[in-house]
């Protein structure tokens, strides 16, 4: 019989083997469900990182984050090669970033648009905080946006990502009056039943560390009404 080994989140079960979308002897990577940590904290849960040992039954190195209440796709190096490779293209920018976003209404009222703003985190709060101009311990946020689809209460996006900055799309969605579905934090008037948020890492482009050739992984977005309302989704 095949070992599953999951965590438990209230009633929903995560095998590790279903979350693997990509892997070889340098890289894995992982299909993050909402509400479960990357790194561990200061609960006693699983963190992912955990998770990602377990099945590799050796040791892994985290290469990026996502927020606790996203899901989506995260990137793990199984060797330090892999890891100092990967972490330049971060540092240069040559990793393609792309997320799914829910959000009530579009952002300044646009369809597409880019947003730059200057965000500056607290630690206490564990939020960042979105000035027009820079500030001290503020830094550059750069994203750009498009209208995917809509339905009748709800607005799927594409989101690029061209920095990453401490909880980046949910601060600047709010500083554009469009927080993020479920993101109470960020100024939505509800949370979710499940306290996730309507954020998915979609897409992570980079270059292969060894072979050199792009990569291109995409997560399904979470089985779950208002994701699945999307007709775009389902079709590709």
């Amino acid at each position: 019989m095949k070992r599953i080994i999951s965590i438990m989140k209230k009633s929903n079960e995560w095998p590790i083997s279903e979350l693997v979308i990509y892997k070889n002897n340098q890289l894995l990577a992982l299909n993050k469900p909402a509400g479960l940590g990357v790194q561990a904290d200061k609960t006693d849960d699983k963190a992912l990182l955990n998770l990602a040992e377990i099945y590799t039954k050796g040791k892994v190195l985290l290469t990026h984050r996502i927020d606790r209440p996203a899901s989506g796709v995260v990137l793990f190096a199984k060797t330090k090669g892999a890891l100092v490779n990967l972490n330049a293209q971060f540092q240069e920018r040559t990793i393609k970033k792309i997320y799914l976003a829910v959000v009530g209404v579009l952002p300044n009222g646009e369809e597409k648009g880019e947003l730059v703003h200057f965000l500056r985190k607290n630690g206490k709060t564990n939020k960042s905080y979105v000035a027009e101009e820079k500030q001290s311990n503020a830094k550059k946020a750069i994203l750009s946006y498009e209208l995917l689809e809509s339905i009748d209460n709800y607005h799927l996006l594409r989101v690029e990502l061209f920095t990453g900055r401490h909880h980046q799309i949910r601060a600047q969605m709010s500083a554009a009056g469009a927080p993020i579905k479920g993101d109470v934090k960020y100024g939505f008037r509800r949370n979710n039943p499940d306290r996730s948020i309507h954020l998915h890492a979609w897409q992570l482009h980079f270059d292969h560390p060894v072979s050199l050739e792009r990569v291109e992984l995409t997560a399904p977005v979470p089985d779950e009404p208002v994701w699945n309302a999307f007709k775009i989704l389902k079709n590709g």
